[in-house]
């Protein structure tokens, strides 16, 4: 995500008029500093991002990501329509399962990139980013003609929480055991699962999924079941965690961000996401492009830079090698857990791992190695 600056500024009344999660209040009694993200009041911090950064690398953390969106897609041809929609292929998971994928437009440009999660072979459950939900929602309504499935946007029906850190697992089970939700259901998802869950306070369902590069869960409840969820994790020595470490966190993942490394500008062959494009099966939605996209190759990739000094690289910053602009930075920051800056950017081709440039940071040339990310590889 891209935290607006204005929500650094003090300045509240920006929050306003923007949409609440079922969180929203309990996170200002809790005094989180609140900003305006694709249309939600968010939480951007609690304690601090470097200490919620932290917490999630050496122990746990929890994310209201509610913004989020949940839309159902249901029916005999349930399958069918999503594999008409995105560029991966459903047919290769099974129920209980969960799989990135991506939605093109008809000129393979990325219109959001997603997970969905195959809640049955006739019910789907996709998760796009707050700002492109419609535009997602739109997509799949498209494959819906002829087709003996619909479609259902429940966003703002629904929470959403993620707890990631290397002990989260065990935190969540200790969590959702006192909420009479049964035993073990963290701990025993492997990883890309989705299993429901029904507690005391509310049902929905919990994923091995991430943002983060840590092990941890996604879970998706009835906004009923948001507080006592939040509140029993917390009790438990979960660290609530705003937007701001969520962005820190999977900028050293090397996780590529939509409205920053991802657009309908570029491509999943340029965002080095090709593994999520299945040619080879039914067309769909932007596939021809993306078949022409593949035969000649991109003119630019996304790799990382390791940026020398202090100084970090911000987005929009253009890279140079041997006095040429050969790129430009999408995310850039001061890396909380390695201590040095580390940014991705799109280069042109055939720059890559090893390569040596320079960052235009504020007039100043800076050197940089390029490399593959991630920037910190863990245990997810």
């Amino acid at each position: 995500m891209t935290v607006d600056r204005g929500t650094e500024t003090g300045d509240e009344a920006a929050v306003d008029d923007l949409r609440r999660t079922a969180l929203t209040d309990h996170h200002e009694q809790a005094g989180a500093k609140l900003g305006p993200f694709a249309g939600w009041a968010m939480p951007i911090r609690f304690a601090g991002t470097l200490d919620e950064h932290a917490a999630v690398r050496d122990h746990a953390g929890v994310f209201d990501v509610s913004h989020l969106g949940t839309v159902f897609v249901e029916g005999p041809d349930a399958t069918a329509v999503v594999a008409a929609t995105f560029t991966n292929d459903p047919a290769r998971i099974d129920d209980g399962g969960a799989q990135y994928t991506l939605c093109c437009d008809e000129r393979g440009g990325i219109v959001d990139d997603l997970i969905v999660y195959r809640l049955a072979s006739d019910r789907w459950l996709a998760v796009p980013n707050a700002a492109n939900t419609a535009a997602v929602v739109r997509a799949l309504e498209l494959a819906t003609p002829d087709r003996d499935a619909t479609v259902h946007d429940r966003s703002g029906e629904y929470a959403v929480l993620a707890v990631q850190g290397p002990v989260s697992l065990d935190l969540v089970d200790a969590t959702l055991a006192t909420l009479d939700a049964g035993t073990g259901l963290a701990n025993g998802t492997s990883s890309f699962g989705v299993v429901p869950v029904d507690s005391a306070a509310g049902s929905g369902w919990l994923a091995r999924t991430g943002y983060t590069g840590e092990r941890g869960v996604e879970m998706v409840v009835e906004n009923a079941a948001a507080l006592p969820l939040w509140a029993g994790l917390v009790e438990n020595g979960v660290t609530p965690c705003g937007l701001g470490a969520r962005d820190t966190l999977r900028l050293e993942a090397g996780l590529p961000l939509h409205g920053n490394e991802l657009s309908v500008r570029t491509s999943p062959y340029a965002a080095r996401l090709g593994w999520a494009v299945k040619l080879d099966r039914e067309p769909f939605r932007g596939s021809s492009a993306l078949a022409a996209i593949k035969d000649r190759g991109p003119e630019q990739r996304l790799w990382g830079i390791q940026v020398e000094g202090r100084r970090p690289a911000r987005a929009e910053m253009l890279v140079r090698s041997s006095g040429a602009t050969v790129g430009y930075i999408t995310s850039g920051t001061v890396s909380p857990t390695l201590g040095r800056p580390i940014a991705l950017a799109y280069l042109d081709d055939p720059l890559g791992p090893g390569d040596r440039v320079e960052v235009d940071i504020r007039g100043r040339p800076t050197a940089g190695e390029v490399v593959k990310p991630p920037f910190l590889r863990r245990d997810g």
